[in-house]
């Protein structure tokens, strides 16, 4: 039997697109090398806290808009099927998460115990594991090596953030050194407080801060706790630079040789008794034959996907969760599940519009500026697939035959996923330098709350609206920032709107 799909990997991106799959009918196999699903997830973060948000009151019934403060739930319309009935705590345990995906997993065709070792193409159709045929695979596998950079000799001779002892009383007196400024280097250094006697976080550029950069994959507040004990002189040290060569010293421990970026001394040697690695982790590309051998970029770290989250040079090969961050690559937000479970439910639309002749959901509209104003407007002050995939998914307003499409893909729209003919693009972005200032320094000059006039030049989250026609965005128009996120004031935000949507129909349509 050839199955139609094989999704590989039981994790949340897999699961979500098996609950797509299953609503759909599309025929599908779920393999997992793993017992149960959310295995990635029984192991990291290693000191079992998350830092993914799980924010049960927002003072609003409304689902949709919920989803904003719900970064670990998967989408689905069962209400039972949402993580807040499984911790209250803002930050979960990381146990609570497994036992979420491993009840909703129940129900869909998941073959546990289940490793796929080899991919191979023949003709038309994709062979796993000598046995096991499809005519499309979706690789949803996540970055589960761990990423070791070659351009460090003597790194081999560290421990590693995936198999480290992570009992502090083991570090006890002890000088540590942990190699990546990420949130994994961080929140090891932060259980190690108590313990070490000197800790040193290194790499090569300067701590990039979540709250300014709005990257959450940047340091998060809830693992910066150790930038006090540097800043307040406790013999802990952030250092930025590169470490050029790790040694081991014959009396034990390690001595290494450190070029700093910005320093009268440009290299130093340090000595250390343990060294961790927390250099981040990779895609695992070497099940793949030959035959169907994705292309890698970002240091081979992630496999190259077209808009359609295809593999670039592999047809047929699609993938989802956290892989397609190559798309978006520290710039939103797909590397975590509130972001690329909505990147999964757009690859299920994409797979329908081009293999089961299922157009993209679209609901009707009445062809006037009012009525294509009021939707944009109703659905940005919900929307949590804007929200959380800012300037990546578009809502998007086809003009001729007026219909409302929700989540397209930006790159998929600007590439003609839809076709031909006159579109709004509804998205909400940051403005292009808002990671330059300190968002906490009051003398920083800010546009002010509800501005129409300068809502173009905005830097925080508001909504921008862009009409595509024939390749190009002939018009663009933005809403002014709103404390509240809330754009809904008639003579702020309702009717320049409008005056824009009906200048767009009279020129354009």
């Amino acid at each position: 039997m050839t199955h139609e799909y094989v999704i590989i990997g039981a994790g949340p991106a897999g699961l979500q697109l098996s609950a797509q799959f299953q609503r759909d009918g599309r025929d599908h196999v779920v393999l997992e090398a793993g017992a149960s699903a959310g295995t990635f997830f029984q192991t990291y973060p290693r000191h079992r806290q998350l830092i993914s948000i799980n924010k049960i009151h927002t003072g609003s019934a409304d689902p949709e808009f919920n989803l904003r403060a719900d970064w670990n739930s998967l989408l689905t319309d069962d209400p039972a099927k949402l993580f807040g009935r499984y911790s209250s705590r803002y930050f979960p345990a990381a146990d609570d998460l497994v036992r979420y995906l491993a009840d909703f997993s129940r129900g869909l065709p998941v073959r546990y115990h289940t490793r796929v070792t080899k991919i191979a193409r023949r003709d038309d159709v994709f062979v796993l594991n000598d046995e096991i045929e499809a005519r499309r695979v979706v690789v949803a596998t996540g970055v589960s090596q761990l990423y070791v950079p070659a351009d460090i000799p003597g790194i081999e001779l560290c421990e590693r953030y995936d198999t480290f002892d992570t009992d502090p009383a083991s570090f006890t007196n002890q000088r540590v050194l942990i190699i990546g400024k990420g949130n994994s280097g961080f929140e090891t250094a932060d259980a190690l407080v108590e313990h070490a006697a000197v800790i040193h976080v290194a790499g090569p550029h300067s701590v990039r801060l979540a709250w300014q950069t709005h990257y959450v994959g940047h340091l998060r507040a809830v693992n910066n706790n150790f930038l006090d004990t540097y800043q307040l002189k406790s013999q802990n040290a952030v250092l930025d630079g590169t470490i050029e060569e790790i040694t081991a010293r014959s009396e034990g421990g390690f001595r290494i040789r450190f070029r700093y970026a910005r320093t009268v001394e440009a290299t130093r040697e340090i000595e250390y008794d343990r060294i961790i690695a927390c250099t981040g982790f990779r895609f695992d590309a070497s099940i793949f034959d030959p035959s169907c051998r994705p292309t890698l970029v970002i240091n081979d770290r992630f496999p190259a996907q077209t808009s359609a989250y295809e593999s670039a040079n592999v047809p047929g090969l699609y993938f989802a969760g956290t892989l397609t961050q190559q798309r978006d690559f520290k710039r939103s937000t797909s590397g975590f599940i509130h972001g690329f479970r909505y990147g999964v439910r757009a690859l299920s639309r994409i797979l329908d519009q081009r293999h089961h002749d299922t157009p993209w959901p679209a609901r009707p509209l009445d062809a006037t500026p009012e009525a294509i104003t009021d939707a944009i407007i109703a659905r940005i002050n919900v929307t949590s697939a804007l929200w959380q995939q800012f300037a990546v998914l578009a809502d998007v307003v086809r003009l001729s035959a007026p219909a409302y499409l929700e989540e397209v893909p930006v790159a998929y729209l600007k590439e003609g996923g839809l076709g031909d003919g006159p579109v709004l693009a509804v998205t909400l972005e940051y403005g292009p330098d808002h990671d330059q200032v300190d968002p906490f320094d009051i003398t920083v000059p800010r546009i002010a709350e509800n501005d129409a006039t300068a809502a173009h030049d905005a830097s925080y989250l508001h909504p921008v609206v862009r009409l595509h026609r024939d390749g190009r965005v002939p018009a663009e128009h933005h809403l002014a920032e709103n404390l509240e996120n809330h754009w809904n004031l008639p003579a702020v935000h309702h009717q320049p709107l409008a005056q824009f949507v009906k200048a767009v129909l009279a020129d354009h349509v």
